[in-house]
This record gives structure tokens, C-alpha cells and sequence, in this order.
């Protein structure tokens, strides 16, 4: 399968120009830094992966925010100091957001209206206006994590409109597009677009999510206090997902019956599907997000990242882990120092 060249090792920069608490330009100023984007290429990343709102970077009347491009030209500078890439992702668009805490967005109605669509294509012919002199080291992905599975086909249609739309002013930067269901690496196979060399399919795995979101405050039904080791036996996660009436998206793939493991073999089972659609369109493979929340057993977290970069070293699935800092996965903080060498050494 043909690589995501790169992009093989990253690292996400959530938390910082998206999914702030508030819009606070003193937070933007040092949350993420010069010193910060330094530490990451010494760890051996080659790539950060930097998600950014609307908000940041068009007012209400949809004209362009000064200030919030700087901070993603700031990145780009940065990184081009340290020899690292960037993947620019849009987390949040206008009309549209996949965040569990927004319960009254209606996360449907994007995928249907033109003008909303026209919109966010505007955006982001001004996004890649800006960094189209950096087709080896700036890439674009159109947006974070299509929720609802019965928008497949909208959204492969609003997607094939931004490759086109793309490809007029960036026609040699990668392209980064994920399907629906939170970007679930078994959506891949759905996606249906206009391909070139420069595409790749995009997925997140935070599977088995009743170990990486165990305690998570925003899953529904998640006791604060609940915690599971990994691995478990099969049988023991999905007693645990009846038990607290988890199901859908958020029983994930535990309860499929094709599912036969929890280890490095449910990492195959699982992403099987999105490989053999990567090697039939001979387009390379990433995954955007993955990782274990902050109040999983350390140890438990470091077998969880063995097994699945394991996998993704197997097929050459470029990576972004989720997080380099807070959001309840950072691993910069002093929660991780007695695990840090063994952390650094699997990724």
C-alpha cells in the first residue's frame, strides 16, 4: 500500500485554535508555541496535525480573520524550522460541528444546504490560497469527523466538490478525507471521490472506546468512575457495554460478530476493510486521531499503543496521535514522566 509520505508519525495540536475553552488571544499566544513544535520534532515526529475552528478565521459575516491565519502561519513557519509537516485540519466549520457537547446542532442539515457548503468551499480557497507554496509540507483536511452515517453519500458529493474546488489552486498538496461515523476507519470503504495522487483516506480509531474513553465526562451513559484494563477478554467488554447501556457508535466494533479478539489481531480485523480499499484505489492510508484517555491505567495504555502501531507499521499507515497536550490525552504533562521513555519509545 502506497504511503502517506510525511506523514508516517504525528502528533495532534488540539486544544489550541480549536476546542479552547474560550476565545482568548492570550491563550492562543502560549498555548502552543515555538518551544512546543521544537520538543515535538525532537521526540521524532515528522508531522503535526493542527485543527482549527471557523471562528478563528472568519467573522459571522464570513470575511477573513487576520489574526487567526497567523497563528496557522506562525505553525507552518515553525515547523518548517524543525523540518516537520503540517495537516491543517478544519475540526469545526460553519453550520457545522461533530462535538458530543453541541447537543442542539443539527448535524444533518450541512450536508443538504448549498449555501453552508458554498461557504465552507470559500473558506477554504482562502486557506489554500495562503499555503500553496508549501505543496510538500502543508496538507488539507476539509473536515473533522462526519457524524451521521446516513449522510454518506452527501458527504462524498460536498467532498468531491473540495477536491475540485482544491485542485484549481493546490493541485500538488495532499488531500485528507475521512467518511462518516466519526471518521470510523469501517466508513472508508463508503467514500467515493474523484481520485488523484494526492488523495488520502483518512481515518480515526479509538477503538475499543470502553477502554479509551473509559471515565470520559461527554460519552453519554459513562460513569466518571468507571475504568477497564487492555487487554480484556472479549466477553468482558461486552459486559461492560450492556451493563452501561453503551451501544452504537459507542459500543464501536466490541459487539460485531466478526470480531473474535481484543489484542494486535482486533487491529487487523477492524482495519481489514479501509486496507483493502486503500490498495484497490492505490491511495494511502492515515489515521488522524487515536489514543487513550489520561485516567487509563499507564501501563494499559502503553500495551493498547504497542498493538496498534504494530498494525500501522504492518500496512504503512501514516499517524496522528491525539494529544500532544490537555484534552484529556495529552502526554506533555507531568502525569506521564514516570512513563515517558516507554511512551516516547512506542510512538
Amino acid at each position: 500500500m502506497r504511503k502517506f509520505e510525511g506523514f508516517q508519525k504525528g502528533v495532534n495540536l488540539g486544544g489550541w485554535i480549536s476546542q479552547f475553552d474560550s476565545y482568548d488571544k492570550a491563550h492562543f499566544d502560549s498555548f502552543i508555541t515555538e518551544k512546543d513544535i521544537r520538543e515535538i520534532a525532537s521526540l521524532g515526529f515528522d508531522h503535526v496535525r493542527v485543527p482549527v475552528d471557523y471562528v478563528l478565521l472568519e467573522e459571522e459575516d464570513a470575511s477573513p480573520k487576520e489574526d487567526g491565519f497567523r497563528y496557522l502561519e506562525l505553525c507552518r513557519s515553525w515547523c518548517g524550522k524543525y523540518g516537520l509537516h503540517m495537516l491543517i485540519d478544519l475540526h469545526e466549520c460553519y453550520g457545522y460541528s461533530f462535538d458530543p457537547l453541541k447537543k442542539d446542532m443539527d448535524r444533518e442539515r450541512f450536508f443538504y444546504d448549498g449555501d453552508l457548503q458554498e461557504r465552507f468551499l470559500n473558506l477554504w480557497e482562502r486557506i489554500a490560497q495562503r499555503f500553496s507554496a508549501y505543496p510538500e509540507q502543508v496538507a488539507f483536511e476539509p473536515l473533522n469527523e462526519v457524524v451521521l452515517q446516513e449522510v454518506a453519500q452527501a458527504w462524498n458529493r460536498v467532498a468531491a466538490s473540495f477536491i475540485r474546488r482544491m485542485r484549481a489552486i493546490v493541485p500538488d498538496h495532499y488531500l485528507v478525507i475521512g467518511g462518516v461515523c466519526y471518521s470510523s476507519v469501517t466508513s472508508v470503504p463508503l467514500l467515493e471521490l474523484p481520485l488523484d495522487d494526492r488523495i488520502v483516506y483518512n481515518f480515526h480509531c479509538y477503538e475499543p472506546l470502553l477502554f479509551t474513553h473509559q471515565g470520559a465526562y461527554w460519552v453519554e451513559n459513562m460513569p466518571l468512575d468507571f475504568r477497564i484494563g487492555y487487554p480484556e477478554k472479549l466477553e468482558t467488554y461486552r459486559e461492560a457495554l450492556s451493563r452501561l447501556g453503551l451501544s452504537g457508535d459507542l459500543a464501536g466494533a466490541i459487539n460485531r460478530e466478526d470480531i473474535t479478539q481484543v489484542g494486535e489481531g482486533f487491529f487487523e480485523e477492524i482495519f481489514a476493510p479501509a486496507i483493502k480499499k486503500a490498495e484497490e484505489d492505490q491511495i494511502p492510508l492515515y489515521c488522524g486521531e487515536y489514543g487513550v484517555i489520561d485516567r487509563a491505567e499507564h501501563q494499559a495504555a502503553l500495551r493498547w499503543l504497542k498493538d496498534i502501531h504494530t498494525v500501522m507499521d504492518r500496512y504503512g499507515i501514516g499517524r496522528a496521535l491525539w494529544n500532544y497536550k490537555e484534552k484529556d490525552f495529552g502526554f506533555s504533562g507531568e502525569d506521564f514522566a514516570d512513563i515517558r521513555q516507554q511512551f516516547i519509545d512506542i510512538l
